[in-house]
């Protein structure tokens, strides 16, 4: 949620080089698991694909974003494949990866991603 403002603007930045998605995976500080005292985003374990699309249209009206927001699986599928819990960002390009950011949310820089578009734009041009 912290960094929602940040992926935000690389998102308008980069619009027109990029298609941006958010996968809405398992909650990491669930209320009935290991909650973290004063998380503005409170929710429980998602039970069903109802309850993770609740929490997902309440994250977004906590911190609207301007790309799709897509959800994991109740089986994690994606979270497995890309070790993402709790946070983590990708660049798939030619559908390969070419870029693995560190897990958040101590590692967890947007702006190399950024970085990574900047590279990248220029080096088209």
């Amino acid at each position: 949620m912290a960094s929602l403002g940040e992926f935000r603007k690389l998102t308008e930045d980069y619009a027109d080089v990029a298609d941006f998605v958010i996968v809405y995976i398992s909650e990491a500080h669930p209320t009935d698991g290991w909650a973290i005292e004063g998380n503005v985003f409170q929710v429980s374990n998602h039970k069903n694909m109802k309850e993770r699309e609740e929490a997902a249209r309440r994250m977004v009206t906590l911190e609207p974003v301007d790309c799709p927001v897509l959800l994991d699986r109740l089986d994690d599928a994606a979270n497995k494949a890309y070790a993402a819990l709790p946070e983590r960002l990708y660049i798939v390009h030619g559908g390969s990866i070419v870029f693995k950011g560190d897990q958040g949310p101590l590692f967890y820089k947007v702006h190399k991603v950024g970085d990574w578009l900047k590279a990248y734009t220029e080096k088209r041009e």
